[in-house]
Order: C-alpha cells, then structure tokens, then sequence
C-alpha cells in the first residue's frame, strides 16, 4: 500500500554512519524528486551518538554524503531528508514522544548482529544483562525502546506503525518480531502483544552500501569541493541496494520511485548478500588482520586471501543457493570489486566485529547444507578456521586493535584457549556450529582447516 500523508515521519532509530549513507539517501532522493510527503526523524537508543547528534542538530539535520567508486570517482551530495533531531536522555522520553505520535508511520532501526540479543536458536537471551534490565522496564535495547513506544502508542490511539529492521540479519523482521514477542510475553504484556498484532507490520529487509566508519580525512574533502564546513559528513562506497517486502500497514513513502526493489520474498535476495557478501567481507578480515593489514582492500588486493573468498563462494555456496533469480557468479565478481575498492578506506577492524554472531548467521547454514547434499565443506570450514586463529591472538592479546564484539564473553573464551584441546570445545560449540557440533567429521574438518590456516600464515611470513 503506497499512501501518502502530508509530513508523514519516518523515525529512524541509530544515528550511525549506515542509516545516513542509505536510508537517509533514499528519502532525500525522493524530496528531490518533489516529494515532500516524507522526513525523517532521528534519534538513539544510547548516548555514544551525542556529539554527532549535537553536530547534526546544529546544521539543521543536515550533512554531506562523499560516494566513491572503484575507479576513485568522488561525488558529493548535501542530504536533506533529515528533519528533526531527537536528543538523548537516560529515559529515551524524547524519542518515545516522536515514536507514539500518530504522524510516525514508519519506525525503522539499525543495530548489529548482536544487537538482537538472540542465542542460536533465534530465541531472546534472557541472561543478557541489557534485556534483564529492560525487562525490568528499561530501555537499554531495541525490545525496551520499541515496548516502550507502542504502549504509548497504544494508550494515546497513535494508529497504527510498520517497524522496519535495516541490517544485515537473515530475516530480520521476523526475526525482531518473535524476538519482541518473547520480551512482551516475560513481561506479561498481553493486552500490547494482541496491539501489535492488529497494529504493527514487521517486514523483511536487504540493505548493501559499505560505509566505513568516516576518518578526519572525509571532512577535508568535502570542506575543498563544497566549500561547507560539515561536522558530520559520512562517506560511502556508489553502490547502493536496498529490497524490502512490501508490507507497510500504516503506508510507505514512493520508494520504488528511487531505485528500491520492492519484492513479495526478500528471501533469495538475502541468502546471496549475507552469504557471499557478509561472510566473504569476515573471511578477509580476519585472514588480513592476521598478516598484519589494517584495510579490506589490501586484503582483497592479497591473492591468498582473495583465492579464499572465491573458492569459499564458488565452491560452497552457489551450489548451496542455485537456483537464484540473481546472476551468482556475477554477483561474487561485484562483491570482490567492492572490497579492492583503496578509495572507501574500510578497515579491517570495522569488519572483523561481532564474529560470535556471525559464524552462526553468516557461515553455519552453507556448512550445513553442504554436509547435507553430501558435500565436505572444505572452501566453508577455512572461514571458523581464521576465526579461531584470529580469537587466539585475541587471547593472547595479540590482536592490533580492540576487537568489538556485542556477545563476547572473554571469560569464556579464555578458558577455551586454556583446555587441553581448544579446537574440540570450539568444534563442539552448539551456539556457532548448531547441529554440526556432535559431528566428528566436522570436528576433523575444522582441525584440518585451522592447520592450513597456521601453514598459510608460515608460508606468508617467509614469502
């Protein structure tokens, strides 16, 4: 359903660099095309955004985007989609008064993998102690700032309001849905549980632009082709995708009029990102991080790591997803081009994060399926392979960057350096490898894997 209002309100929840460089640039392009009916509102759930919401606030909502291509082709674009910036305060009470009102038709949110807070199962971690907290009538996660809003809603007859997911996990709708549904039902909610059914929509979304965390570096540029002096610019790759099911209950701004492939399944569109894009992007960053580079392009650019990817992707995974209404081979092709990219300056680190999240979403499926056709997974298994090499310098305090990841549990994960034999309790770890954890031909395998990994590294030191 494409129905417009007059000042409609779009409120976007994670004033990151992603939502700027993609969401926000979709509504812009659209206000350029005259369609006003559409702004949006920005806020966060945590305080780590002030200074760019301050900065953000004091230009009005506005900021420059720099795209660059593979080529090194640089263009600059002031967004202005941006209409109001929410504060942050302790109790979200700024952001819960945009959320309630009726105007808000859309309420869409970016958060990392772990920022689910879902065990492998894809069932709410209750021991979390951000969910404990929210449970408790916080407001520390997405669950809590969401809750928080549709009973608001709810009490004051807000209407109804489609929640939108903007990030990289498999369907990540339905995903968020039953993750909230699990939160309200502990919080014995059912009065809003039965609201959000009759009132809320949670599609499926694929979202793709690589946007590195912007460097000092950006905002010279742009202050030199644009003359203005932006305290918040953000920079990303030209390559934009973004495929959304079309299921908005309360209407939904003219997307398609902007390049958004509106779809029945984001489905087959999905799997091809995460698996090849998503995980292929891990692979290289774990693999340069341990020759000691610090971007994904030297990476890509390093034949080795690059040989990786490629056999990881040809070998496993478009068996595992043909057939696909995507060309695969053409996609990998693209997606390899992208990360060779030295003009976006990605860095490993960026990339390298939430990896106890990602081996389950991102890697475990193509094992799996690969076992199932009958298959040995050898091209996949490289990737859990580099991971634990990559934790093992992480324990060993080796790494050369703080290592990011919203699940770690160190504690844990020290131990699993200090048994006997780390590889049989990383092999066995239901909560990354799923099923294959009491198989002991995936055992083999990963030992395998992880002394070709120690090999490569040998051959790389003395080549």
């Amino acid at each position: 359903m494409v129905t417009s209002w007059h000042s409609a309100v779009w409120l976007h929840i994670g004033a990151g660099s992603f939502h700027r460089a993609h969401q926000a640039w979709y509504l812009h392009r659209l206000i350029e095309a005259g369609d006003n009916n559409w702004s949006i509102a920005l806020g966060n759930i945590r305080d780590d955004a002030t200074p760019l919401l301050n900065n953000l606030s004091a230009q009005g909502g506005e900021y420059v985007l720099e795209t660059v291509t593979p080529a090194g082709e640089r263009a600059y674009e002031t967004i202005t989609s941006v209409k109001k910036i929410i504060p942050w305060d302790a109790e979200l009470s700024q952001l819960i008064a945009q959320g309630e009102k009726s105007a808000t038709r859309v309420i869409s949110f970016t958060v990392t993998e772990s920022g689910y807070y879902l065990d492998n199962q894809f069932n709410l971690d209750q021991n979390n102690a951000d969910i404990c907290a929210d449970l408790q009538g916080g407001c520390r996660t997405v669950y809590g700032a969401i809750s928080h809003i549709l009973q608001q809603r709810q009490r004051s007859n807000g209407g109804p309001v489609t929640l939108l997911n903007c990030d990289n996990l498999r369907h990540n709708g339905d995903r968020f849905h039953h993750g909230l549904q699990q939160f309200l039902t502990l919080r014995q909610q059912p009065a809003l549980l039965q609201w959000i059914a009759d009132n809320a929509r949670c599609p499926n979304t694929m979202v793709d632009r690589i946007t590195p965390r912007p460097s000092p570096e950006v905002a010279v540029r742009v202050k030199e082709q644009t003359g203005k002096d932006d305290k918040a610019p953000v920079m990303a790759e030209a390559f934009i995708q973004w495929v959304v099911e079309d299921d908005f209950i309360a209407g939904r701004p003219a997307l398609e009029k902007v390049g958004v492939e509106m779809v029945k399944s984001v489905v087959p569109y999905e799997e091809a990102k995460i698996r090849i894009l998503n995980a292929s992007h891990s692979c290289i960053a774990w693999a340069g991080t341990l020759l000691g580079q610090r971007y994904i392009h030297q990476s890509t650019q390093t034949e080795s790591i690059c040989q990786m990817a490629y056999r990881y992707v040809t070998e496993d995974v478009i068996p595992s997803l043909s057939p696909s209404p995507l060309d695969l081979k053409d996609y990998r092709d693209v997606v390899l081009e992208r990360f060779s990219n030295p003009h976006i300056q990605d860095t490993n680190q960026r990339v390298a994060a939430d990896g106890f999240s990602k081996i389950p979403g991102f890697i475990t499926p193509t094992l799996v399926e690969c076992y199932q056709r009958g298959d040995v997974p050898r091209a996949t298994s490289q990737l859990p392979a580099l991971f634990f090499v990559f934790m093992q310098r992480w324990a060993q305090n080796q790494l050369p960057y703080e290592y990011q990841d919203g699940i770690l549990d160190s504690q844990a994960v020290k131990q699993m350096f200090s048994a006997k034999d780390p590889i049989a309790e990383y092999a066995h770890d239901s909560k990354l490898f799923g099923e294959l954890a009491s198989k002991p031909e995936f055992e083999t395998l990963l030992r395998e894997s992880i002394a070709g990994v120690y090999q490569w590294l040998e051959s790389a030191k003395q080549g």
